[in-house]
């Protein structure tokens, strides 16, 4: 008989959680304006919100921060990081931040100029937000097997490549980079394959653009590359990084995925003109140039988390836990973005609340029935999170509206996806209840999603 498949680690350290009462959760739904994101973590029994930052550290990233070298300048610290990075990535020149979005405000500050054309597969949120707060226009070339969530395709985050074509065709000499999520987030958690980024390669160098990697979780990718893609099933996690790094100018990193740490981001380019450039901006808005916006210790963790994250059998048990959650809800019959992403399960909840109108956010209305259900707190990554089109003003109801739960890594056993599993169900089961959504009562001008304020719509 085989042996049935267990994680990869044991538990060191455990974290009380408390269960709530349905009364209590409708109070304080009422009181964070139906936005789950301004809920106090206590009120929260199983948060899926993010899996940034959220992950717990090894025993070796907890030692490494013991030796952390917190000097101003030239720390040991840097070099340990930038060693590490080097040796997944082939980048010579490295900039620490404390976050993925600051290494997006450092880069795009010297790279983005109004008018610019970004095209890319699916931007994420900050990334489309730095770009649109520069005026400039962020054009998404993702492949059109994305937008249908039942079909099975290995690789639903790919660049469409007469897509990308066109765009640099018509528009060639206002586009600075062209910008490839791996994994892409914003169509499901969907990864990139290698084949779409030597096209994608192919194309940047027959119209001289540079390509840039939004990396946040490059290791999943690199994941479904070796167990989807013909010809990598033999390659280490750290050979496939290599390869895919090889293919890109640069990167922008949110360290808190896939570098498993609870802060920081790093640049890093093989263009000593691009580190000079940003290098400034670095020193503007983050630090030095060999802290940038961490700590010694908190480089040192994640120098060792890289080293950890990107072995395979760390990867094997992570995404083997979001396709445990996966599989139960096939067995309820439950609609989400197939075949299952690295990091989430992506709820389809145009599938799920049909009577709810496009105008009145179905996924946003799923995340508060599912947090009013079990107190289980997701994210919307949908038609809130789209914000305004930049010009008309209007909501841009053309993409996917997912509600998302993400896993964070080493956090959450079985027992709890099986919770989030049955909560799911019964919210499914009670969907024809539910024929109005949410109306926004007030939004920021960009990245609304984060602090907007709800109400029921009836």
């Amino acid at each position: 008989m085989e042996l049935p498949f267990a994680e990869s680690w044991k538990i060191k350290m455990v974290e009380p959680i408390r269960k709530s009462t349905r009364e209590e959760r409708e109070k304080w739904l009422k009181e964070c304006n139906y936005n789950v994101f301004m809920l106090r973590s206590e009120q929260v029994y199983i948060d899926c919100i993010t899996d940034s930052g959220t992950g717990a550290m090894s025993d070796r990233q907890w030692g490494a921060m013991m030796m952390g070298d917190e000097s101003y300048a030239g720390a040991r610290s840097f070099f340990s990081l930038k060693d590490a990075i080097k040796n997944i990535t082939g980048f010579d020149y490295v900039l620490p931040t404390h976050q993925g979005r600051a290494a997006e405000n450092v880069l795009f500050s010297y790279l983005v100029k109004p008018g610019n054309i970004v095209p890319g597969n699916s931007h994420f949120d900050t990334t489309k937000g730095h770009i649109e707060a520069r005026k400039a226009f962020a054009v998404d070339c993702t492949i059109d097997e994305a937008k249908d969530t039942q079909l099975e395709y290995p690789f639903k985050g790919n660049v469409d490549i007469k897509k990308l074509e066109k765009v640099l065709q018509e528009n060639g000499d206002k586009v600075p980079f062209i910008i490839i999520t791996i994994t892409n987030n914003t169509a499901g958690g969907q990864p990139v394959s290698m084949q779409n980024l030597r096209e994608v390669r192919k194309v940047a160098d027959k119209y001289n653009k540079p390509v840039i990697f939004d990396s946040a979780r490059f290791a999943e990718n690199a994941y479904f590359i070796k167990v989807r893609e013909e010809g990598y099933r033999n390659l280490t996690i750290k050979d496939i990084c290599r390869e895919m790094f090889s293919l890109a100018d640069g990167m922008t990193m949110s360290s808190k995925k896939d570098g498993l740490v609870n802060m920081g981001g790093f640049i890093a380019t093989r263009h000593e003109d691009w580190y000079e450039g940003a290098k400034g901006y670095c020193i503007q808005f983050e630090g030095f140039v060999t802290y940038g916006g961490m700590n010694g210790r908190d480089m040192d963790a994640l120098a060792v988390g890289l080293d950890e994250n990107t072995e395979f059998d760390m990867l094997e048990t992570r995404i083997k836990q979001v396709e445990y959650l996966a599989h139960r809800l096939d067995e309820f019959g439950i609609p989400y973005q197939r075949p299952v992403g690295g990091h989430a399960i992506f709820l389809d909840a145009d599938r799920i609340l049909t009577e709810v109108p496009k105008e009145e956010f179905p996924a946003q209305t799923l995340t508060v029935e599912l947090y009013r259900e079990a107190g289980i707190r997701g994210c919307e990554i949908g038609y809130i999170l789209a914000d305004r089109d930049p010009v008309t003003r209007e909501n841009r109801f053309g993409g996917l509206d997912f509600l998302r739960l993400c896993i964070p890594r080493r956090v959450y056993t079985n027992n709890h996806m099986d919770v989030i599993a049955v909560a799911i169900k019964n919210v499914y089961d009670r969907r024809h209840e539910i024929k109005h959504g949410l109306k926004i009562v007030w939004e920021a001008p960009l990245l609304r999603h984060f602090t907007v304020k709800l109400e029921p719509v009836d």
